[in-house]
């Protein structure tokens, strides 16, 4: 088999690149929302800061859930892209859309009537209890609109088209923003609702955006080969079958790294107001820098996907390698980055002393782990264009929860350690994930084009 030449090199470096660019802006846009809450909250006082906190924490598990279910979209409609099945495209749209409803329904409800309940079990913190609790039934009755949006956002990078993504994305920022001034401090006649508002102006958000990406959808001449809309959608269980088939495994998988976050951001809480506090701005700008590799990771996922449905076996492989290469490097970066500048980024969040002191710990832990968090997040995106989804679940649920999560309940409940010693289960957790999800890659993508040999020569 002949080596892939430096044109070639060269030729997938920009196509990933390519799209990567319209993710990037996109992802970052929502860690903007994310940091544009955390800071306006920061404004008002701790006890708002930790409730968004806290909140977004209860939220953020559910919501990962089913973005994972609907990601099996992307590589799907990137096959059938890269094979040219344009019909099938426009089908599998519609039963994704189908689902982001059904999948909102449970969302909707837990958010209303079980967030009080299990805030209170988890013994978190009265003097901020009933504004998370506000957050989170305001922010969750955005949760239809979000699960269609992102049924025609995945649709969208299937087929490698991402315009829409990069002005959805910004303007969603724009918006929650504008939303966030109005709803947190009451202005235009509106009351100030504090982090009860912070909710309200991301489920407005989410609304707005998903009927600017339909209108996006219907009226664009280059989604018109595809039929998205064009054609009756009766439910089709061999499709949604599919679908689901493919996505849960990558919802556990996601929902396993994020539920270990969100767990230790609730095992914070515990702590007091000033810690969780902290622990908000350590991992709300931790984030942040980890949407660089998310996007590297959606974009590896679709060119590996598109390589695949087109036949060219060798080109994927190293594609995937490339977009894990990739991401390596912008999260060391990254965290030379954090280690420079760590004081300066506590002082954009708060002025609190006790609040600050805590938080400059915790960046130092978070460059820490930035380098495994990238490695790992790459690795499963090349993971995902291969349509391997089962293995790299098994692989982070060991490391989220059978190792790291133990250790950070050991070190928050059981042994009551300073906060920064929780953060070290996330940094050996990511680096297991990372290590099994590369070794992962390199026996499929091995595997694959051995196979693929042979079939050739037989």
């Amino acid at each position: 088999m002949n080596r892939i030449s430096f044109t070639e090199y060269k030729a997938q470096a920009k196509a990933l690149l390519l799209l990567s660019g319209p993710l990037i802006v996109n992802n970052l846009s929502i860690a903007g929302i994310g940091f544009a809450d955390a800071v306006m909250a920061g404004s008002i006082g701790a006890r708002e800061l930790a409730a968004v906190a806290v909140g977004s924490s209860f939220w953020f598990v559910g919501f990962l859930f089913c973005l994972g279910m609907l990601m099996a979209l992307s590589p799907i409609i990137a096959r059938h892209f890269g094979a040219g099945n344009y019909d099938l495209i426009g089908r599998y749209m519609r039963q994704g859309i189908y689902l982001g409803v059904i999948l909102s329904i449970p969302i909707l409800l837990l958010g209303q009537f079980a967030t009080a309940p299990l805030l209170e079990r988890f013994g978190i913190d009265p003097e901020f209890r009933g504004m998370t609790v506000g957050y989170v039934n305001a922010v969750t009755f955005g949760a239809p609109a979000i699960f269609v949006f992102l049924a025609l956002r995945f649709t969208t990078e299937g087929i490698g088209y991402l315009r829409p993504i990069i002005f959805t994305s910004i303007f969603s920022l724009i918006c929650n923003v504008f939303l966030n001034y109005v709803l947190m401090f009451g202005h235009f006649g509106a009351p100030a609702l504090g982090a009860v508002g912070c909710g309200y102006a991301s489920a407005i958000t989410m609304w707005i955006t998903m009927f600017i990406l339909i209108g996006f959808v219907v009226k664009s001449k280059h989604y018109r080969p595809f039929h998205l809309f064009s054609r009756a959608a009766p439910l089709r269980f061999d499709v949604f079958k599919e679908i689901i088939f493919l996505g849960v495994p990558i919802a556990i998988t996601i929902t396993a790294e994020a539920g270990l976050f969100s767990a230790i951001t609730i095992l914070m809480g515990t702590r007091g107001t000033d810690i969780a506090a902290a622990h908000q701005i350590a991992i709300n700008f931790a984030s942040m820098s980890f949407m660089i590799p998310l996007s590297l990771s959606g974009a590896t996922t679709v060119l590996v996907g598109q390589l695949i449905g087109a036949g060219k076996l060798r080109e994927a492989q190293f594609s995937g390698w490339l977009g894990v290469f990739f991401c390596a490097v912008f999260m060391t970066a990254s965290a030379i980055f954090l280690l420079i500048f760590r004081e300066s980024i506590v002082g954009l969040y708060t002025g609190d002393v006790a609040v600050m002191g805590i938080a400059i710990s915790l960046l130092l832990m978070a460059a820490i782990f930035q380098i495994a968090d990238g490695i790992q997040i790459g690795a499963a995106g090349a993971l995902r264009g291969y349509k391997d989804t089962a293995v790299p679940m098994a692989i982070n649920l060991f490391a989220f929860w059978v190792m790291g999560f133990p250790l950070a309940y050991l070190a928050a409940i059981t042994y009551q350690t300073p906060p920064h010693y929780i953060w070290v289960a996330l940094i050996l957790a990511l680096s297991v994930a990372a290590i099994l999800l590369t070794w992962r890659y390199r026996s499929l993508s091995i595997r694959s084009m051995s196979q693929t040999v042979l079939f050739q020569n037989s």
